[in-house]
């Protein structure tokens, strides 16, 4: 049969690429991912920095629980009590005694609290201890050992700006969310639900939205490095801006209030004004209204406001320094405060009258 020149000349064409493809595959040096010294991804297949956040995640996750606060509402008809969602966010089990740490303003104005874990079983947490100023509170809830996966610790004093962050949290409840992200700036500062400043706050541009407050941030290894808390955002959504309270915060923070219900921070045994009153009264620094009786402060010498006969205020001592270190409100003095231990003897600069002094206050353990 004969067959067309047509088809016989495609034919070899044809034979011409083939053995053109082969022989560039024999001769052509290594691809770029040889090069590299990785390996070649096929469909379905992950690469290792993948399978690292997978198995970070996989480990991690069981850790992280949901935070569901509660109100009493009494029925304006019935009259009966009935518990409503107040509000949600996430937590991380502390340890196997059933602690769960979380954000102060997670459960603040809540009359109670059920966590979820991974498993989805729901249990009703009791309230053991609140840190307004920290904006941190731990529950409790009598779930089996076996079901509660504590979260490894790490630290905050070796943290680089730029080292690879995860964030895992319940945002607009969705279950157990994972945000990946960068540490972008340390040593921010931003303020309490107790208008008392949060200091060397870690910033991060990991994704954290309503719902992540109290979940936890992880360095690359899966350890607790930060507590999410809040985020920068004029329109209350992410916008590239999160911040969480450092873990080497959280760790002296968490013990206090699981054993005192609150952090047993030394006093001088003073009562200070609120930042607003000292700001009406045109006062710089920690202004003294009350001396308690029998304290470090009173054996000191120290002055509290009083009236004069005429009811006039009488402004007591204003303390302006600690050892050395400025005190500009009384949100200073209780940072600076928190560095000592009862029993220590520290040099308190005041105003009095006008004048500066310095006085020798030995601080005692809050009662």
């Amino acid at each position: 049969m004969r067959r067309s020149p047509l088809l016989i000349a495609a034919a070899l064409l044809a034979a011409g690429f083939v053995a053109g493809g082969w022989w560039s595959a024999l001769t052509a040096g290594p691809t770029a991912a040889t090069r590299s010294g990785q390996r070649p991804v096929s469909p379905g297949q992950i690469t290792d920095a993948e399978r690292s956040t997978v198995e970070l995640f996989q480990h991690a996750s069981p850790s992280v629980v949901f935070i569901t606060s509660l109100a009493v509402r009494r029925s304006p008809f019935r009259f009966d009590l009935t518990q409503i969602p107040r509000g949600s966010g996430s937590g991380f089990i502390w340890d196997d005694n059933g602690h769960v740490v979380t954000n102060f303003h997670v459960i603040e104005g809540g009359n109670a609290a059920r966590v979820t874990l991974t498993d989805q079983s729901t249990w009703d947490a009791e309230l053991v201890g609140t840190a307004p100023e920290k904006d941190l509170a731990v529950l409790k809830i009598a779930a089996p050992a076996e079901r509660l996966h504590a979260i490894p610790l790490g630290t905050a004093s070796d943290l680089l700006v730029g080292q690879q962050v995860f964030a895992i949290g319940n945002p607009f409840g969705f279950d157990h969310t994972l945000t990946t992200g960068v540490i972008s700036a340390l040593g921010r500062e931003i303020e309490s639900a107790a208008h008392v400043p949060i200091r060397d706050v870690i910033q991060t541009d990991a994704a954290i939205n309503p719902g992540n407050s109290g979940g936890p941030l992880l360095d690359s290894s899966g350890r607790l490095i930060g507590v999410n808390t809040a985020i920068f955002s004029p329109s209350g959504a992410y916008a590239g801006i999160g911040f969480a309270i450092p873990v080497d915060t959280v760790q002296w923070v968490i013990p206090d209030l699981i054993q005192h219900g609150r952090v047993m921070r030394p006093t001088l045994g003073v009562q200070t004004a609120s930042a607003q009153a000292a700001r009406q009264l045109g006062v710089t620094g920690a202004l003294i209204l009350e001396v308690i009786p029998g304290s470090g402060a009173e054996r000191a010498g120290l002055r509290p406001t009083v009236r004069d006969e005429r009811g006039r205020i009488v402004l007591g001592d204003i303390i302006t320094g600690i050892d050395g270190e400025p005190v500009r409100n009384g949100g200073d003095l209780l940072l600076l405060l928190e560095q000592r231990e009862a029993g220590d003897t520290v040099r308190v600069t005041i105003t009095r009258g006008g004048r500066e002094q310095q006085v020798r206050v030995e601080l005692q353990r809050a009662g």
